[in-house]
């Protein structure tokens, strides 16, 4: 009514948006038809006035046909989503856009969220053969589905003002408004058996009809402590508990690292990871009962490591983490053990440790691979550590004590079952599950093979890998049997040797396999070893866990360690074991005579409950990857900084694993000083944190979304370098990754790029030598540098980290004939690690900036003229005589800001 009214008396008017009007735009929006003018606005309200009592009635009585014995939560949150999202519709009705524009925003977002679970828990609670349940996975798909077209032709309109996109987006919102009401208008099928009588209950007869000790009920029986341990609420809360399990678990190893990092060597630290073995206490009946049964206290004490940011010390954060760490597996242990006296109890559990799981990863996708609440991050970069500690500890809080006896806990293993091998397949679980998924980009990275792309990349990627996650847990309870059988094990080994084996695409195929694998057989090794004491399953599962770190570690830090040599670049003896001890966990699980999974009545309404419950969650885990995925992935493309100068600014910086002097993140100010600085291709060097040591970080990924680069991530994880990588503001047409001799000494990374620089093709080399001890690995490498180089005649720059002293040893060979590189400042004497080099381009400038407390090595940044190919000279010139394109930024004269400096000359060199 409101929309024929306002066509009929103010088409023209409606219309009309804020870059165009008629004939561009020909149908108004809905906020345009519904917003100030009258009489429109007032029969919308009249109207909405009109249905809301109505509203409320379908909300009230839905809920009544949906609630029953076995599961009530969920209809009570579809109730309550019902009412919230009925009164929010109120809301952004009666306060236009006009009234207050932030308030009617609020609400209409706040709608639009509440239309998600009210949605979802619509479909889940629609009876299976039901028309109600068609109609309404018909019209969420089309709602939902309407939402990107929506966002696309808003954008067309607000961003790139296209005329007629306003139209097109008006059409696509009231259709939403069409499939929303079409939603709800399913209910008249469920409607259709609902009889409603008034009655007179002060007659005796009636009274007795209807007293409820009359009313039957066909639905089998579950007790009410069994609905309260399989209620939707202790799922939401184990998950939570499990998101909080796994932040602290992978920010030990992280921690720890920067101790060594720089002590350059072991440091002492290191036995700090030893404290994951604290499952070994429960040897000692006492400490076993009783952290048994007050779940909620090691449980509330693993929020320690969460609260760790607090201490500004660096040494007492890593002590409250290990602390943190140690209750979470002593927590974890006793929450699985004798679970499986229980039908079910084990598959409930175990889904929402693996829901935790994904939950963290989900966190570190939207958190460009930090997790918002580990002890690196606080507010200053991005954290959310308060809110971690308060979602911690009230999650402890609701934390279910295990429904067992202490006498059938000692009858509960049969005679064939081992705990020793199930601690075993604890042991590479927890590994695999660690340095494989706990970041959605890492098996990315392992097949990453650079430009043209020819496989995954982080963004979007990242969300089929939570996909895939996902899909594993769902078949680990679905299909839980299978799961764990011999059958699974073998697909799971074969991803794990195509994912090892090949790149692109196919490895990726590879690595999804095993990831499915590893999701769906947690559930049945969890639960074996929990048939066991816990303090030999868990207490020694994290043991064989440690050792796998340790193992994991020494494949590229093998010059550093004692012992190295045995494992150096031995990722697939690696692999190797951590599938050989999930191979030992399946063989123990395999003896288990009797199945916890009875398939009584009961049983299998309990098992259906909890499929529900799961598949709810999983949705809202889908849904949440979607929506960080679109936010990321629709940006747009990359911008140099000086366009109309033709001016080339490049820059190196070694950035130290992304850890700064006082053990936080240091992306947010990298960012900040390359945004000042103005660099439109940079080099990063010792950037591989795909590690379980290094928390499985990839530092290209806040930089390149938030300031707009093109990134290549260098040699993956499983080429065992301690990393190079490069940001460009110009497209990468080609990039390939080198690894250059290294008979003695750790590997020295490259890239070697073609850019697309202001139509001109110019090549980059990024590169990282070796340690200064192998005198014969850094001359090796120093040679194949020089050819790689050499087989260029296009303009090219070479970024880099050296080792060596101006004009001596190998330098006269990256700057010599056979490469054809020249040196950016050959007067700069008080070089050893960091150089640009450059040959066929005119270099215009070169600077020196100092890092503030951000690494260990200064920024080196270099200005080059596209277009202009005459001679380079070494002569300077004044800033005066520079064009103002050509200059550095002043902020960091004198000074400087935040601890950045020109140093060493104290201002920019120029050249003729």
């Amino acid at each position: 009514m409101a929309l024929l009214t306002g066509m009929l008396l103010h088409y023209r008017k409606i219309v009309q948006n804020e870059f165009y009007g008629y004939p561009q735009e020909w149908f108004p929006s809905v906020s345009a038809t519904i917003g100030d003018r009258y009489p429109e606005r007032s029969l919308f309200q009249f109207f909405i006035a009109a249905t809301s009592g109505p509203r409320f009635l379908l909300v009230g009585l839905f809920y009544l046909l949906t609630k029953s014995p076995t599961d009530n939560l969920r209809p009570k949150l579809l109730l309550i989503s019902g009412i919230l999202r009925t009164l929010t519709c109120g809301g952004w009705t009666y306060i236009t856009s006009t009234d207050n524009h932030n308030w009617h925003d609020i609400f209409m977002i706040l709608y639009l969220l509440l239309t998600i679970p009210w949605t979802i828990l619509g479909i889940a609670l629609s009876s299976p053969k039901s028309k109600a349940l068609k109609y309404r996975k018909l019209f969420a798909g089309f709602f939902f589905g309407s939402i990107i077209p929506l966002i696309f032709f808003f954008i067309q309109h607000k961003v790139n003002q296209k005329p007629g996109a306003y139209t097109i987006y008006a059409f696509f919102e009231w259709s939403l408004v069409l499939f929303d009401v079409a939603f709800d208008s399913a209910t008249m099928f469920d409607f259709n058996k609902l009889q409603i009588k008034f009655v007179d209950i002060d007659g005796v007869s009636e009274k007795t009809r209807y007293s409820p000790s009359n009313i039957d009920s066909t639905e089998p029986k579950i007790s009410r402590k069994n609905n309260k341990y399989f209620s939707f609420v202790a799922l939401l809360a184990s998950t939570l508990n499990f998101f909080i399990f796994w932040s602290v678990l992978t920010s030990l190893p992280l921690l720890i690292w920067y101790f060594p990092l720089w002590n350059m060597g072991i440091s002492g630290y290191e036995a700090a990871l030893v404290s994951i073995v604290s499952p070994l206490l429960l040897l000692i009946p006492f400490f076993r009962n009783f952290f048994a049964f007050s779940p909620q206290i090691p449980q509330l004490l693993t929020v320690v490591g969460v609260a760790a940011f607090s201490t500004l010390k660096p040494e007492w954060r890593l002590e409250l983490v290990a602390f943190g760490a140690a209750f979470g597996c002593i927590s974890l242990a006793n929450q699985f053990w004798g679970i499986s006296i229980k039908p079910f109890a084990g598959v409930h559990r175990a889904t929402a440790f693996s829901l935790g799981l994904i939950l963290s990863s989900i966190a570190k996708y939207a958190f460009y691979t930090n997790n918002p609440i580990w002890p690196i991050m606080h507010a200053e970069n991005g954290g959310w550590n308060k809110t971690g500690v308060l979602i911690g500890v009230v999650a402890s809080i609701f934390t279910n004590r295990p429904q067992f006896t202490q006498v059938q806990q000692k009858s509960i293993a049969g005679p064939k079952e081992s705990a020793v091998l199930s601690a075993f397949g604890i042991g590479g679980l927890f590994f695999a599950l660690h340095t494989l998924l706990s970041d959605s980009s890492t098996i990315i990275t392992w097949v990453w093979e650079g430009y043209p792309v020819r496989g995954p990349q982080p963004v979007p990627h990242g969300a089929i890998t939570i996909a895939f996650m996902c899909l594993g847990v769902y078949l680990g309870i679905t299909k839980c049997q299978i799961a764990g059988s011999w059958y699974a094990f073998a697909a799971g080994n074969l991803g794990a040797v195509v994912m090892y084996s090949c790149s692109g695409w196919l490895g990726y195929i590879g690595g999804m396999i095993l990831t499915v694998y590893l999701l769906a057989v947690t559930p049945a090794l969890l639960e074996s070893a929990g048939r066991h004491n816990p303090g030999i399953s868990f207490g020694l599962g994290f043991l064989f866990l440690v050792v796998l770190y340790l193992a994991h570690v020494w494949t590229v830090a093998y010059a550093f360690v004692p012992g190295g040599f045995l494992l150096r670049e031995r990722t697939d003896l690696v692999l190797l074991f951590q599938q050989l001890f999930i191979g030992l966990g399946v063989y123990s699980h395999s003896k288990i005579k009797i199945s916890s999974h009875s398939v009584g009545t009961t049983s299998m309404v309990l098992l259906k409950s909890i499929t529900k419950q799961v598949g709810t969650a999983l949705i809202i885990l889908l849904i949440l990857t979607g929506s960080v995925s679109f936010k990321r992935f629709h940006r747009d493309a990359p911008v140099p900084y000086n366009t109309e100068g033709h001016v080339l600014t490049t820059g190196i910086w070694t950035v130290h694993f992304g850890l700064d002097n006082d053990m936080w993140a240091s992306e947010t100010r990298m960012r900040d000083v390359i945004e000042e600085l103005e660099i439109d291709v940079i080099g990063f060097l010792e950037s591989d944190t795909q590690r379980a040591i290094m928390g499985h970080r990839d530092l290209t990924q806040q930089i390149a979304d938030e300031l707009g680069y093109y990134a290549d991530f260098g040699p993956g994880p499983n080429k065992h370098t301690w990393g190079c990588c490069l940001l460009s503001k110009f497209p990468i047409l080609n990039s390939t990754h080198h690894l250059l001799p290294s008979p003695v000494g750790e590997l020295a990374p490259a890239i070697h790029a073609t850019l697309d620089v202001f139509g001109e093709l110019v090549d980059i080399v990024v590169f990282h030598s070796g340690q200064e001890e192998d005198v014969e690995d850094r001359r090796l490498q120093s040679l194949g540098v020089a050819d790689i180089m050499g087989s260029s005649d296009r303009p090219m720059v070479l970024l880099s980290y050296l080792v060596t002293k101006p004009l001596e040893g190998n330098y006269n060979t990256y700057v010599s004939n056979t490469s054809g590189m020249n040196d950016i400042d050959p007067s700069d004497w008080d070089r050893w690690c960091e150089y640009i080099l450059y040959k066929n381009i005119k270099r215009t400038g070169y600077a020196r900036v100092s890092r503030s407390t951000i690494t260990d090595t200064e920024i080196q940044v270099g200005k080059f003229l596209i277009g202009d190919r005459s001679p380079s000279t070494n002569i300077r010139v004044e800033e005066e005589n520079v064009p103002e394109a050509l200059r550095f930024p002043k902020m960091f004269r004198g000074e400087g800001v935040r601890g950045h400096r020109y140093h060493v000359f104290d201002e920019p060199r120029y050249f003729e």
